[in-house]
């Protein structure tokens, strides 16, 4: 292997524990920091499977505690039916109760893989009180509330709410839940991407159109005013002007005028990513979003796009 990066070392950890290769998947990360290589999210995600297994193999008795971090694991991952084995084995494997904790990891994943009907079904599952719903609209609601209910300051919850009531035109319920927001001191989180060019690291936010090669960049973006997510009843003009240029756009845009051709574009970025870019540019991307790495290559993700949204 050419270049052994922290992609590389994490493929090869996740290969071992995804066959049952326990140890050595814990010597290779061991190995890993003895390298020096930089340990993330995804070489713990691993590391975590592997302690799992490991669990079993040696007749350590696993409790609440850690099949929440089994689960959260699984959740970040997108592993939703294996997460769903480990949920179920809580009760036939070792005789413990799922708790709110452990519901909250189900809804969470079910709710991040788009499977609504699965997130209400875990809802209605909980030792408390029953919900019915009827239609994606009210699915959507109630997953957003329960989340809220289990996550009171996790801003993405509100805006998914506030976007589900969008888009059936009820402006009023728009209005009251970004009141909640305001009373709850609950902000959204900005699109922000980092990128290191000739070693000055280039900050760009969503909306941000101080740099100095902007227009530049909107001009290779190819930007275009898509009013229809707008969440509020304004005038057309209005609406355009609320709209601006992805952070993560604007990066790659200026990855492609700085860099050399044959330069991988390396971004961090703190929300989710897309992934045409590298098709369209034949250009290698990688991004570390919020969740992961992403490895861009010919239009196809290391991540298979599971956390695929395209602009």
């Amino acid at each position: 292997m050419p270049e052994k990066d922290p992609v590389a070392w994490n493929a090869m950890i996740s290969g071992y524990a995804q066959v049952g290769e326990s140890r050595e998947a814990l010597d290779l990360f061991h190995l890993m920091q003895l390298e020096g290589v930089k340990v993330n999210a995804v070489s713990m995600i691993s590391v975590l499977s592997a302690c799992t297994q490991l669990m079993k193999q040696d007749g350590v008795t696993p409790n609440a505690v850690t099949f929440v971090s089994v689960l959260r694991g699984c959740s970040v991952v997108g592993l939703v039916d294996e997460g769903q084995r480990h949920f179920d084995s809580m009760r036939s494997e070792f005789g413990i109760e799922p708790q709110l904790d452990q519901y909250g990891c189900l809804v969470d994943f079910y709710a991040r893989a788009g499977r609504l009907e699965d997130a209400v079904r875990i809802i209605q599952q909980m030792p408390m009180k029953r919900h019915t719903a009827v239609g994606n609209l009210e699915l959507g609601v109630l997953a957003s509330k329960k989340m809220l209910e289990l996550e009171t300051k996790n801003h993405g919850a509100y805006v998914m709410l506030s976007n589900i009531y969008a888009d059936s035109d009820n402006w009023d319920n728009v209005s009251h839940v970004r009141k909640s927001m305001k009373a709850r001191g609950v902000r959204k989180e900005p699109g922000c991407s980092l990128m290191e060019v000739n070693g000055e690291v280039h900050e760009f936010f969503v909306g941000d159109n101080s740099h100095p090669r902007y227009t530049e960049l909107e001009a290779l973006a190819g930007y275009k005013s898509d009013t229809s997510p707008v969440m509020f009843n304004i005038d057309q003009e209005e609406k355009e002007d609320a709209l601006c240029l992805h952070s993560e756009k604007a990066a790659i845009a200026f990855g492609i005028m700085s860099l050399k051709e044959d330069d991988p574009i390396r971004i961090v970025k703190n929300l989710r990513v897309s992934m045409m870019i590298s098709k369209i540019f034949d250009r290698e991307i990688i991004v570390r979003d919020k969740n992961r790495f992403h490895h861009f290559r010919d239009g196809h993700c290391s991540c298979n796009g599971f956390w695929r949204i395209l602009f």
